[in-house]
């Protein structure tokens, strides 16, 4: 008899457009939320969208309450989780960047209550997605947790934040092409779980910016239209795996061991971008779709070699060889490359010298 079930948990309302920052409230009431929220927010988002929301709230009679963070952290998580007991908030609102909105779902998921994300800058697709990310110490963790009840992306914003966190997004996005790769090698060789359908879902997102690259460019509110769009998808993807295994495989290992040996080198998009055209050559060689990856990422301006990264041929190198003994989730990398190898592949995609 077939047994087999799944919960999928996904946002309930998604909300993408110029101006829609506004229309924060109407979510709020369409989502029949009651009591007061607290907003969880970063200095310069708090300005640009967390105020303007504010005064929307108070001018519908409720009071929020404001907490600012300045770190991505575990502790950052525990002052917000008190932050809210203090304020008696029965919902949070993550508005800002991925910092911002993965502390307000850490801190929901914990205090087993809601949370809507605003996001200001279309940098990562965790705005949407049931995982959190925040470093400890030379590390960073995933942690798992509950998708937002509802996202608010405006288009307009996105557009204005700086350009670079706008391209680690699109970045990000395309590495979900190596990610998927090494998902399907899993599956065959160690029968981990595997959805089809978030594997398609995966794949798209990263084509519609591989196919639409020559159309992201700083300022347009259209480039913001597109990455939104492809980032709901991703974080959708990983929701209906209930896993980070859509958009999270030996890239994604390459960059968290570049943030233990050179920390705060690049942007976590940047780096999974580079370490894709590197594990894409791995599981296709020449006539992979390596250069493809690799000419949508120079497209949009993000890196695509260490010197562009801020980061030496030898760190790269490190991160190559020992990447693989990060987590127990395998990848293309197996049980790891020796230098010599690791040499071949960084020098024949030109992300070494």
């Amino acid at each position: 008899m077939f047994e087999k079930s799944t919960w999928i948990r996904l946002p309930r309302n998604v909300v993408v457009g110029h101006g829609v920052i506004d229309r924060v409230v109407d979510v709020v009431d369409d989502l029949h939320l009651q009591g007061r929220p607290l907003f969880v927010t970063s200095p310069t988002p708090k300005d640009v969208a967390a105020d303007p929301i504010a005064a929307d709230f108070e001018a519908a009679g409720i009071d929020p309450a404001v907490v600012t963070v300045e770190t991505a952290s575990f502790e950052a998580v525990e002052d917000v989780i008190e932050a809210a007991e203090a304020a008696e908030a029965a919902y949070l609102i993550g508005i800002g960047g991925g910092k911002a909105i993965d502390i307000a779902k850490m801190a929901s998921h914990h205090l087993e209550m809601g949370f809507l994300s605003v996001p200001t800058a279309a940098s990562h697709d965790g705005v949407i997605s049931n995982r959190g990310s925040v470093p400890d110490g030379d590390t960073r963790h995933s942690v798992a947790a509950k998708p937002p009840l509802a996202v608010v992306a405006d288009t307009e914003v996105l557009s204005q934040a700086p350009w670079e966190l706008t391209t680690a997004g699109c970045a990000d996005i395309i590495s979900n092409y190596t990610a998927v790769m090494d998902w399907r090698l899993a599956k065959r060789l160690k029968d981990v779980e595997y959805s089809e359908y978030a594997a398609a879902l995966s794949e798209m997102t990263a084509e519609i910016l591989v196919d639409n690259a020559d159309l992201i460019r700083p300022g347009l509110e259209e480039s913001a239209w597109v990455v939104s769009k492809a980032l709901m998808s991703s974080g959708v993807a990983m929701s209906i795996a209930d896993s980070s295994r859509p958009a999270s495989g030996a890239e994604h290992l390459f960059s968290h061991q570049l943030d233990r040996l050179a920390p705060d080198a690049a942007l976590h998009g940047h780096q999974v971008g580079v370490g894709s055209i590197m594990t894409a050559y791995l599981h296709g060689g020449e006539d992979g779709i390596w250069r493809d990856i690799r000419d949508a990422l120079n497209s949009i301006d993000a890196p695509t070699t260490a010197a562009e990264l801020g980061i030496d041929d030898e760190t790269v190198l490190e991160a190559l060889t020992t990447c693989h003994a990060i987590r127990d989730r395998y990848t293309i990398l197996g049980d790891g490359m020796n230098e010599r190898a690791a040499l071949e592949v960084a020098t024949k995609t030109g992300v070494i010298d």
